[in-house]
C-alpha cells in the first residue's frame, strides 16, 4: 500500500567496512556516507552509486543482493515501507508452477522460509505436525536445500530483511520517484544520470533497475510501453483482447442473475459494479486492467483473531449483486482460503463476486500518486466492507454468515497497518515494449526464445476485467484466462531491456516487455526474483566492460548465471498437449477461439484430441439457446470440403445440428459426437459449393441429447478431375 511511514534498515558498521575496501577508489567516497552511526545515512544530491535499484518488491531486493555479491556498489530507492512487495504482503500462498525451474537467489529465498519454519518456536498458533508438509519440497531431491513454498506474511519480510541486513544494502524507502516530465529522470545521450525524489533526494548511478510493480521509471525515462490488453491480432495470440464468452476458473455467474436495481427493469438502472459498455468485438484490444484486491491474512484462532469491523463508509448497497448470487444458489465463499501456517490463510478472489474490485483500477497505472491513494483507499473500502457483508448482512446465507464470524484478521501480521496489507495486488500495470516482446507463443513453447536468464511455467492467468450486462439481460464477468503452458518456458534477455535508442542503462525484471496474456504467466514472484537477479548479473557486466546493457555478451551472462544457480533450460517431462495448432492443418482452419459466440459456452481442454488451446461444450445445459458461428474467409469461389472438429467420449450427443450455409443454401447435418473421427479430429461433413470471402457454418445445441462439443471447423478445396 502507498503508506508514507518508514523505518531505516541497520546497516552492520563491520560488515560495510569490509566491503568498501573492495570498491573501486573513484567509488570509495560514495560508499563512506552510509558509515554515519551505523545506520544507512541518507546521501548528498548527485551521490552515485554503481547500481540504483528503484522499488522494494521481491525483484528489487533479488536485484540488489546479487549486485552486492558481484561487488558493486547498490542502493535500493523505493516508495515501499516494507521490503519485499506481495511476498511480504499477503501473497504467502505462492504460485509457482514446476518448482525444478526456480533457482538461485530465489530458491535461497524459499530454502530460508523453510529454516524458519524449521524451528518448534515458529509454531505459535498451531503444532507443525497439524499443519504438515504443506508447501514443501521433497527432503530426499532437495536434501540440505529444503524449501517453503507457503508462509505467513511476516515471515518473508523477515527473511527479505535479513538479506539486505546481511549484504549491508542501503535502502532509502519513502522516496517517490518524481514524475514530472524532465524532472525525475537526468538523462543524456540515451544514458539515465540519475533520478530524482518528491524529496529533493537524488542517486546517481551507472545502471538503473525498474523494480516497481507500476514502471514508474519506464515511464519518467520515455521508453516505450502498453497498458491494457493487446488485440488478437497484435501478435498472433489467441488469448489477447476482448475474452468475452471465454469463461474460466470459475470466476464467472454460474446462473442467470439479474443486473438491474428493479429487477426485469433496465430503466431503474444498474446495480453498483457492473460496466454500462457494450461487450464489444472478442479478440479487440482496449485500455482494461486486470482486477486488483488485497491478499488478506485471515485467522481463526481466537487470540490471534482481530473481527471485521464496519468501515467508515460502508454502504451495504454494493454488495446487492453478491446477495442475488447466493439467491442462485452459490455458496463458493471459502474456496480461496488457502491454508498458511499458524492458522492463518492467503485469502485469494474466488467466483463472480468476490474479493477482486472489477473495473475499478484502469487509470491506476498511469494515475498520479494522489489518484492511486485514492484507488487504493477505495479498494480497501470495498474489500473490508465485503468483509462485514458476509459476517453480517441478512441476505448472505446463515451457514455462510456463521463460518465467516470465526474468521478475523490476524493480529500478529501488519500490525502497524490495522493489520491490513500494506501491498495492494497490482496484478498488471505498465509493460515494456522492448527489442524481444514476450506472447503466449513463448509461453507455450511454439517459438524458440532466445537468450534465457530464466524461467516460467505457471498457468496463463488473467483476472476479469470487467463486469457487463449479456444481450440476454443477465450478468456476466469477462477476462479471466487460465490456459496451462505444458511446461516451463524461457524469458528472454531481451524482454528485460529497453530499445537501444531509447536507453542504454536501464534494467526491468516486472515490468517486462510482455504482452498481457503472456505477463499473466510471467508475472509470479518467484519469477520477478529470478529476473531480479538475472538483471543484476547483466548490469555489473556492463559496468565491467563499459558497455551499453543490450549489448551484454550472452555467453558471458549464460555463465555466470549458471554459476549463481539459475535455471536457464529444462528438459524434464513436459505435460502432454492435445492441443494442435490450426497452422499443422491444411486448408481454411477457423477455431473456436476466432468464432463468434453466444455467452453459456464453457472452455475445456480435458479430452483431446482438439486444435488451438481448447475446445468449448456446452456442460449439457441451456439446450437451443446456444450458437457458435464459424466465419471461414475463402480465396476464391468454388467447392470445399468441410470438416468439423471435436473431441469425442462417452457423455457428447449423438445428434448435434451443424448448419452449413453455402451458395446453394443451407444444409444441415447431425453429428454423433460420441463416435471419434476417423481422420484425426476432424469429421466430414461433405463437399459444397462456396462464393469468395467470408462464409458461415453454425453448431447449435438444439434438442440434443448430451454434451455439445465446438472446437474447429476446415475447409479444404476439392479440385476437379
Amino acid at each position: 500500500m502507498l503508506t508514507e511511514n518508514h523505518i531505516m534498515a541497520p546497516l552492520e558498521k563491520e560488515h560495510q567496512m569490509k566491503k568498501a575496501s573492495s570498491i573501486p577508489v573513484p567509488l570509495l567516497a560514495f560508499t563512506l556516507i552510509f558509515l554515519h552511526s551505523g545506520i544507512g545515512a541518507e546521501p548528498e544530491p548527485q551521490d552515485r552509486f554503481e547500481i540504483v535499484v528503484y522499488g522494494g518488491t521481491s525483484a528489487g531486493v533479488a536485484a540488489a543482493v546479487q549486485a552486492n555479491r558481484m561487488g558493486k556498489s547498490v542502493v535500493i530507492v523505493c516508495p515501499d515501507k516494507h521490503l519485499g512487495g506481495l511476498s511480504a504482503g499477503g501473497l504467502g500462498f505462492t504460485d509457482t508452477g514446476n518448482k525444478a525451474v526456480i533457482g538461485g537467489l530465489a530458491r535461497e529465498f524459499y530454502h530460508r522460509v523453510w529454516r524458519h519454519y524449521d524451528s518448534e518456536e515458529a509454531w505459535t498458533w498451531q503444532t507443525r505436525d497439524s499443519y504438515g508438509n504443506k508447501g514443501q519440497g521433497t527432503p530426499a531431491i532437495d536434501g540440505d536445500q529444503r524449501t517453503m513454498w507457503i508462509f505467513e506474511p511476516h515471515v518473508a519480510e523477515q527473511v527479505f530483511e535479513e538479506l539486505i541486513r546481511e549484504e549491508g544494502i542501503p535502502v532509502f524507502r519513502n522516496e517517490w520517484l518524481n514524475r514530472e516530465p524532465g524532472q525525475g529522470v537526468q538523462k543524456s545521450g540515451g544514458v539515465i544520470q540519475s533520478i530524482s525524489m518528491l524529496s529533493g533526494k537524488t542517486f546517481g548511478g551507472q545502471v538503473f533497475i525498474d523494480a516497481t510493480y507500476e514502471g514508474d521509471l519506464i515511464a519518467a525515462t520515455g521508453i516505450d510501453y502498453h497498458v491494457g490488453r493487446e488485440s488478437h491480432d497484435t501478435y498472433n495470440e489467441a488469448w489477447n483482447g476482448n475474452q468475452i464468452g471465454v469463461l474460466h476458473h470459475g470466476h464467472h455467474f454460474q446462473a442467470d442473475v439479474d443486473p438491474y436495481v428493479v429487477p426485469g427493469d433496465p430503466a431503474s438502472g444498474l446495480l453498483p459494479r457492473i460496466s454500462p459498455d457494450p461487450p464489444g468485438v472478442k479478440g479487440a484490444g482496449d485500455h482494461r486492467v486486470q482486477a486488483y484486491c488485497f491478499r488478506m491474512c485471515l485467522s481463526n484462532h481466537p487470540e490471534n483473531r482481530v473481527p471485521f469491523a464496519k468501515p467508515e463508509d460502508y454502504d451495504a448497497g454494493q454488495y446487492e449483486l453478491l446477495a442475488r448470487v447466493f439467491a442462485s444458489g452459490w455458496r463458493e465463499v471459502f474456496h480461496k482460503f488457502d491454508p498458511i501456517p499458524n492458522r492463518k490463510t492467503d485469502t485469494n478472489n474466488h467466483g463472480p463476486f468476490s474479493t477482486d474490485n472489477i473495473g475499478m483500477n484502469y487509470d491506476y497505472p498511469e494515475a498520479s500518486y494522489e489518484r492511486r491513494r485514492k484507488i487504493i483507499a477505495e479498494h480497501e473500502t470495498y474489500q473490508k466492507g465485503l468483509m462485514f457483508f458476509l459476517t453480517n448482512d441478512s441476505r448472505v446465507p446463515e451457514e455462510i454468515r456463521e463460518q465467516m464470524s470465526q474468521w478475523g484478521l490476524a493480529k500478529d501480521e501488519f500490525s502497524d497497518n490495522g493489520h491490513w496489507p500494506h501491498q495492494i495486488y497490482v496484478r498488471e500495470a505498465r509493460r515494456m515494449i522492448g527489442p524481444y516482446v514476450m506472447t503466449e507463443h513463448d509461453c507455450l513453447s511454439t517459438v524458440d526464445t532466445p537468450k534465457s536468464v530464466g524461467m516460467g511455467s505457471y498457468t496463463i492467468d488473467s483476472h476479469n476485467v470487467r463486469r457487463y450486462v449479456k444481450a440476454d439481460g443477465f450478468v456476466q464477468n469477462e477476462g479471466d484466462i487460465g490456459v496451462g503452458t505444458g511446461g516451463p518456458y524461457r524469458i528472454s534477455y531481451d524482454s528485460l531491456t529497453p530499445k537501444q535508442e531509447q536507453c542504454k542503462n536501464l534494467l526491468v525484471p516486472v515490468c517486462v516487455s510482455s504482452s498481457h496474456i503472456a505477463f499473466g504467466s510471467i508475472r509470479m514472484e518467484p519469477v520477478f526474483m529470478i529476473l531480479g537477479q538475472s538483471s543484476a548479473t547483466a548490469a555489473s557486466i556492463a559496468i565491467d566492460q563499459k558497455i551499453p546493457v543490450q549489448q551484454v555478451p550472452y555467453d558471458q551472462l549464460q555463465e555466470r548465471l549458471l554459476a549463481d544457480g539459475q535455471v536457464l533450460s529444462y528438459d524434464g517431462p513436459r505435460r502432454a498437449s492435445k492441443g494442435i495448432p490450426p497452422q499443422k492443418f491444411e486448408g481454411i482452419v477457423v477455431d473456436d477461439s476466432d468464432a463468434e459466440n453466444t455467452d453459456g459456452w464453457k472452455a475445456s481442454s480435458s479430452i483431446g484430441p482438439f486444435v488451438g488451446q481448447h475446445y468449448l461444450h456446452d456442460n449439457n445445459e441451456k439446450k437451443g439457446e446456444l450458437l457458435v458461428r464459424f466465419h471461414p474467409d475463402l480465396p476464391s469461389a468454388g467447392r470445399y470440403e468441410v470438416r468439423l472438429s471435436y473431441s469425442a467420449s462417452e457423455n457428447r450427443a449423438t445428434n448435434v445440428p451443424v448448419f452449413v450455409f453455402h451458395r446453394e443454401g443451407r444444409t444441415v447435418i447431425k453429428v454423433n459426437q460420441r463416435q471419434a473421427p476417423a481422420d484425426g479430429p476432424f469429421f466430414s461433413l461433405g463437399t459444397f459449393e462456396f462464393r469468395k470471402g467470408q462464409n458461415r457454418v453454425e453448431i447449435a445445441n438444439i434438442a440434443t441429447d448430451g454434451h455439445v462439443i465446438v472446437d474447429a471447423v476446415q475447409l479444404l478445396p476439392v479440385t476437379s478431375d
